[in-house]
């Protein structure tokens, strides 16, 4: 017999959304559970301690200086952060062609730089006309979601590299292709976030700062606050809602409540059942919502060599497997560990290469960055996120062509006594941790305030 829990609310999910929403409710006097299917807590940020000890992040890992809720939580819970590392220069290939630069101008032609300049200014105005609480109000937005982002990277950019450097925009921020999803998308979620240079920017950007100890500490810290209410190892599987509340039945658990906060992403959220049945415009929503795809892979060296060599670690290029690279090493800088991500089309095809074939091609991409000290390193950790089961993508979801415009209302609705939270539903820093966290304190305020 499952054991029996009565509540006022039931918190399926102890990602930061799920946490956030606990956390509140509770401020509030109200009794809680939070059921995870997990044996961890954390959703899309985890950590993991290398063979020497060191933690880094095989998850979601950046707070930015815009990110005031992620702020606000390292204070409470008494948390550092540290800055990524950005002395020396930054490597850019093109093709065969290798280039360092300083700062954020990359040394291409000045033809592209014009070029990227004039499309990026366009972009971001267009974004701003985007409303953040109904992005299917904007002025021009059937027609924005009609096409895709890459439609309008081929109308607007008109150099190839200068293409190209929008392709990397679109796979290193949505963990996608820009043919995948809408301008419309695009635009909202470049709006929520501050623009194109503080989503792609690491000083003054979203990659600005890293945790001492790894960001799943936030997570940890929120479910040590929580106690027993936090219930791991228990995946929900169905939800059966009435007028009179609500009933949750997981494994081993049956926990009843006045409501209930879905804190997961839509895709997982469409897999539990529901009973009655979710009305059709929710369920067609999540039916078209997929998740990003993406691989991230920390390699470590006995000590960051591409620093004697003057070099950031920051990388980029039009090759790949690996497009984007960053140095993350702990702050000691011993070791010396180089992140890569495999993002897009290109996760999506190494996924189903063996792990050997993979993590060659992945030291393949950094030793045409660094050079042939990348070919030896020490230690490898890759997380393929498409495989965790209860997440199934990274970094969160993208809406296509006419999914905003025909179902965004259904995004954040609240279904009786059935609450929607989740990066996903944030309105800013939307598919972010920052975004995680107003999407929590916006469901338990519903709760609160009917």
């Amino acid at each position: 017999m499952p054991e029996r829990i009565e509540v006022d609310t039931v918190i399926v999910g102890a990602g930061l959304a799920g946490l956030t929403a606990a956390r509140d409710l509770v401020a509030a006097g109200r009794d809680v559970v939070v059921l995870e299917a997990r044996d961890r807590v954390g959703g899309r940020t985890l950590n993991h301690a290398l063979s020497d000890g060191t933690v880094v992040e095989v998850g979601g890992q950046w707070i930015g200086p815009t990110q005031l809720r992620m702020a606000k939580l390292v204070a409470d819970l008494g948390l550092e952060t540290f800055a990524t590392y950005g002395e020396g220069e930054h490597v850019l290939r093109f093709g065969t062609s290798l280039a360092r630069y300083r700062g954020a101008i990359p040394r291409i032609s000045p033809v592209v730089l014009a070029d990227m300049g004039q499309a990026q200014a366009r972009f971001d105005r267009l974004a701003q006309r985007v409303p953040l609480e109904a992005p299917w109000a904007a002025d021009r937005a059937e027609a924005w979601d009609s096409q895709t982002f890459a439609t309008w990277i081929r109308r607007n950019v008109r150099t190839a590299k200068g293409r190209a450097l929008f392709d990397l925009f679109a796979e290193g921020v949505f963990a996608a292709e820009p043919g995948d999803f809408s301008l419309l998308h695009a635009l909202f979620y470049t709006h929520s976030g501050g623009g194109i240079d503080m989503l792609a920017g690491t000083r003054g950007g979203a990659q600005q700062d890293r945790f001492v100890g790894g960001s799943q500490l936030v997570a940890l810290g929120l479910a040590e606050q929580l106690g027993d209410r936090v219930r791991l190892g228990a995946p929900v599987r169905r939800i059966d809602h009435r007028d009179a509340g609500v009933t949750v039945l997981a494994d081993g658990i049956l926990a009843t409540g006045r409501d209930v906060v879905v804190a997961v992403p839509p895709t997982l959220a469409a897999r539990m059942l529901y009973e009655p049945a979710l009305p059709g415009y929710r369920d067609q929503l999540t039916q078209r919502v997929p998740a990003g795809s993406v691989i991230k892979c920390n390699v470590v060296y006995d000590a960051p060599f591409w620093r004697d060599d003057g070099l950031t670690g920051q990388a980029t290029g039009d090759r790949g497997p690996v497009k984007v690279t960053f140095d993350n090493s702990p702050p000691s800088g011993t070791p010396g560990v180089l992140l890569g991500f495999l993002e897009g089309e290109h996760a999506r095809r190494l996924n189903r290469f063996a792990p050997a074939e993979r993590r060659e091609a992945v030291i393949g991409s950094l030793v045409d960055y660094f050079g042939p000290q990348a070919r030896s390193p020490i230690e490898y950790v890759e997380l393929d996120w498409s495989e965790e089961e209860w997440t199934r993508g990274c970094y969160g979801a993208h809406f296509p062509t006419g999914v905003w415009t025909q179902y965004g209302p259904a995004l954040r609705a609240s279904i009786g006594h059935i609450h929607w939270a989740g990066a996903e539903t944030a309105t800013v820093w939307n598919g972010y941790m920052d975004g995680a966290v107003q999407s929590g304190e916006r469901a338990a305020a519903e709760i609160l305030n009917p």
